[in-house]
């Protein structure tokens, strides 16, 4: 109901709809007892009601009344057609009504879907990248796409029953009292007794549902690792390993999917035979009640009776199914909030501070950061001028890209300060500590879209001339130019159009094209041969000139130039110093590094 809830107003019109042709459906099948009257020669004469009152008995006298007086001034036949012709427009009335009930409520799924996923599209945005870290690409695809169609077809498929069955059950089961209480106390009696017993049965689908949309989560999470790495499936003669993680995904899937299926469909038959036990024993009792001529029940108001009850059944049937369907959807639920109520640990200050340009410095003061308890750096104490270029390198796995990821807030420091111009970066407005900096890493991201799409990505409204400048200080102009249609051409999925080296130089005139103070350069050129390395080295020297680097680098043969060097090792800054400097120390790590590298 809460994702329904800003589109309560539309929901209140197909409730009104809904309660208008529950009327017109009373009216028309009440007509039952004056179509027998008339048919089977029972009308008198009867006297006048007299003035209006809201009262059973009067309308029953004004129906008597206004049939007699349609017969003596028509004939039998001519009350007959007036009959006919009455209940068709009642019928017209009562399916309009529907029709605009339905198309209504058609608008609030349609809109409260789209919200579900929007809020979901936004949510994975803002969370941190952590989280995904610790969840599968495959699951968080299937809670957006799978996920909420299944919402969409159990659940909000299930509203428009919900909003106009129980409307119809209240209105004829007040008629129905109003005709005879007995009887009605009976059914009373006898429909709840069916609903629990379909209510049990239904609350075991909730669980076996969740865990359906578990395993097509895994089932999409094998075949985006399948997809991924199928180079290395080949090479590795992996295909009938990955084959039986498929199939015993597969099948798991199955399983619970037949499951939960037999069970939904379980539904229908058994509201109507509860629904067919209740209708003979009704008949049987409401006929001893009018052969004995008990409760002024007549033959006819007793197939009245039957005939309006009859009109019961459905809605009741849709109740349960549609009930059915919600304890589907509600496992569904259950893994979208899981997304939607995620913690978002990266998040701006109310008041947080606005910044436009870098003046000074950038500078850690006694950073910590652990990952699962783990410590991964320790006690990180650094002060970056404005125009340097400082290198930070060490062994995989010492904490030199975490150092990286806190500038940006990536990820947010345990304990210390990361301060920009003197402002902790957690105070400062995060778009605009984001527009500070450009990043180039080590895998470059491309998107499936043209070279001047991805090389502008982010920069609104972007001149022409602008993203063909970036490209060409990128030493990437002269292989767009080769394509078949230029900057228009696309580069593939995740670049593989491209060879590594190209995809880099792309990605560096993206930097260039945002044009930021500061750039963080990630281990850009370790994936690289010679030839490319030279020419992304290039392109990487242009971009630095005159901005403020950070350059996290395996191969130290591209920092010796920078301004310093720090060495960080098990998550400690260990050495730092240009790069004359620490070759002189022969006993230290830097020196030790660089000679490994030089053999």
């Amino acid at each position: 109901m809460k994702y329904i809830s800003p589109y309560k107003w539309m929901a209140v019109k197909g409730v009104t709809f809904n309660i208008l042709s529950a009327f017109f459906a009373l009216f028309s099948y009440t007509l039952a007892i004056p179509f027998l009257n008339v048919l089977f020669s029972r009308v008198e004469v009867a006297p006048s009601p007299g003035e209006f009152q809201m009262s059973m008995s009067y309308f029953s006298a004004f129906s008597k009344y206004y049939l007699s007086q349609l017969i003596l001034n028509n004939g039998k036949e001519g009350a007959l057609m007036m009959v006919s012709f009455t209940f068709i427009i009642a019928s017209l009335l009562k399916n309009g009504f529907i029709f605009l009930a339905n198309n209504t409520m058609a608008y609030v799924r349609a809109s409260t879907v789209r919200d579900l996923r929007k809020k979901m599209y936004d949510k994975v945005l803002r969370l941190p990248l952590s989280f995904f870290t610790e969840s599968r690409k495959g699951d968080i695809m299937t809670r957006i796409s799978n996920d909420v169609q299944e919402v969409e077809i159990s659940v909000m498929s299930s509203l428009t029953m919900l909003f106009r069955d129980p409307l119809y059950i209240i209105i004829f089961m007040v008629y129905l009292f109003v005709s005879s209480y007995e009887l009605t106390l009976f059914a009373l009696v006898l429909l709840p007794v069916s609903g629990l017993l379909i209510g049990k049965i239904s609350r075991t689908l909730r669980s076996s549902s969740l865990q359906g949309q578990q395993n097509l989560g895994r089932l999409l999470s094998t075949v985006e690792e399948t997809l991924s790495g199928l180079r290395i499936i080949k090479g590795f003669n992996a295909e009938d390993k990955m084959k039986k993680q498929f199939s015993d995904t597969n099948e798991r899937y199955s399983k619970i999917f037949k499951r939960v299926t037999r069970k939904a469909y379980l539904a229908s038959p058994l509201s109507e035979v509860f629904s067919t036990i209740i209708v003979m024993v009704l008949v049987y009792i409401g006929g001893i009640i009018a052969l004995k001529g008990g409760s002024n029940m007549t033959s006819e108001k007793l197939i009245a009776f039957l005939v309006i009850f009859s009109q019961i059944i459905p809605p009741a049937k849709n109740i349960s199914t549609a009930w059915f369907n919600i304890q589907k959807g509600m496992g569904s639920i259950d893994r979208i909030e899981l997304i939607l109520n995620a913690e978002e640990t990266i998040t701006e200050k109310e008041n947080a501070v606005p910044v436009k340009e870098f003046k000074d410095s950038i500078e850690f003061k006694n950073v910590w950061f652990a990952y699962n308890n783990e410590p991964v750096l320790k006690d990180i104490s650094l002060t970056i001028k404005k125009g340097q270029t400082v290198a930070i390198v060490g062994k995989s796995g010492a904490g030199k890209s975490t150092i990286a990821d806190l500038l940006p807030r990536f990820i947010d420091a345990d304990k210390g300060n990361i301060l920009i111009d003197g402002v902790d970066v957690r105070d400062l407005k995060l778009k605009d500590l984001r527009y500070l900096m450009g990043i180039v890493s080590q895998q470059a991201i491309l998107f499936n879209t043209s070279f001047t799409e991805n090389i502008a990505f982010g920069v609104n409204n972007p001149r022409k001339e602008d993203i063909e400048n970036a490209a060409h200080i990128a030493n990437a102009s002269d292989f767009i130019i080769e394509t078949e249609h230029g900057y228009d051409s696309t580069v593939g999925e995740s670049g593989s159009k491209l060879s590594g080296g190209q995809r880099q130089r792309i990605s560096i005139a993206r930097a260039i094209m945002a044009n930021p103070p500061i750039l963080i350069l990630d281990e850009a050129t370790s994936a690289l041969d010679t030839e490319s390395e030279r020419l992304v080295q290039d392109a990487i020297l242009k971009l630095m000139k005159n901005r403020t680097s950070i350059v996290i680098a395996h191969r130290l043969s591209t920092i010796q130039n920078a301004d310093l060097i720090v060495v960080i090792d098990d998550g400690m800054i260990v050495e730092s110093g240009t790069h004359d400097e620490l070759i002189m120390k022969p006993e230290g790590f830097y020196h030790k590094l660089h000679s490994f590298q030089a053999i």
